[in-house]
């Protein structure tokens, strides 16, 4: 493809479902297709994108079927689910193996009322071009609400990012296009390249990990970016909240109520994605969420020291880049 108008009219002929992009509003309609809504779960405003979002969204990724070749039937069970649990709240990547192309498959007849957010990690605008395109195709829809920039780690990547080529300008020109809402950077290796990269670029959002364990990391994320985050206003987006269940081993926290407690405690903090490896497991992590309630100082306190032990094994994911 090439060329502005010629990449918008082959994305729109190219995608089973057509339509104008979703207002905020459209994000608090009710679904339509459910005689008895849904039990709710609290909302909070994702920073200057100024939609409201439930403080739970469903992953596409980890050990999981969505992220898994061959467990198509076990992953639109579990997306199907999650619709009718009434989460509107849909992260994804392009290279989450067929997590796109399996969302694909269920969300598009709901998709005025979702927040649908998927991920490249290509550095050049080229090459994000070419996965935005495929996103697109694979979730079946005509634009996303939020386009990612995927997992950076070093600030080597934030200058190609950030060149006369780089992919920022892919970024730029699919907003212009309307074919993407907001934008946003992710990581989980060195919260100083993403404080940095928040200080670079107005971004709407960033997915970074906030769990009790990664205090005692020597470079924890919450202390540098969040700061700058609510300095502008960005959207906070947890993830590895219970780093796969690795906080819950002996010695560690009890289960999801402290792990995502703790992480939707933490001020600036708007909301989370966590996976799920099963039907059962989604069910009791959306009770967790309707649950919620911040949690006290002290609580967060003694949340942080159940992990004081085990952080090295909570936050294996640092070293990923």
């Amino acid at each position: 493809m090439s060329g502005n108008t010629t990449r918008r009219n082959f994305l729109i002929t190219s995608v089973a479902v057509a339509g104008s992009i979703a207002g905020a509003s459209a994000l608090q309609q009710k679904p339509a297709d459910t005689a008895t809504p849904p039990a709710t779960m609290l909302e909070r405003v994702l920073g200057r994108t100024g939609v409201k979002v439930p403080i739970f969204g469903l992953g596409g990724a980890g050990q999981t079927p969505l992220s898994s070749q061959e467990r198509e039937r076990d992953a639109v069970a579990i997306i199907e689910k999650a619709l009718q649990l009434g989460i509107r709240y849909f992260d994804t990547a392009a290279d989450y193996g067929p997590s796109e192309d399996y969302l694909g498959k269920v969300l598009p007849s709901h998709r005025s009322r979702l927040f649908l957010a998927s991920k490249t990690d290509k550095r050049d605008r080229d090459g994000a071009w070419r996965e935005l395109e495929r996103s697109l195709k694979r979730l079946n829809t005509d634009y996303l609400d939020l386009w990612q920039l995927h997992h950076v780690s070093f600030q080597n990547e934030l200058d190609t990012i950030f060149s006369s080529s780089g992919a920022v300008k892919a970024l730029e020109e699919a907003m212009q296009q309307k074919l993407v809402r907001f934008v946003g950077i992710t990581g989980h290796h060195d919260p100083t390249v993403i404080a940095e990269g928040l200080r670079r670029y107005p971004f709407h959002t960033t997915l970074i990990p906030v769990n009790s364990a990664d205090k005692y990391h020597p470079r924890p994320f919450l202390p540098v970016v969040l700061p700058v985050a609510q300095q502008k206003n960005v959207g906070v987006i947890a993830m590895k909240v219970p780093a796969y269940g690795r906080l819950f081993k002996p010695g560690g926290l009890d289960g999801m109520q402290q792990a995502m407690g703790y992480s939707l405690s933490q001020p600036g903090v708007h909301c989370c994605v966590i996976a799920a490896e099963t039907v059962k497991q989604l069910e009791e992590n959306v009770n967790v969420a309707r649950a919620f309630q911040p949690l006290s100082s002290k609580v967060l306190a003694a949340i942080e020291q159940r992990t004081a032990t085990v952080w090295e094994d909570g936050t294996f994911f640092r070293v990923w880049t």
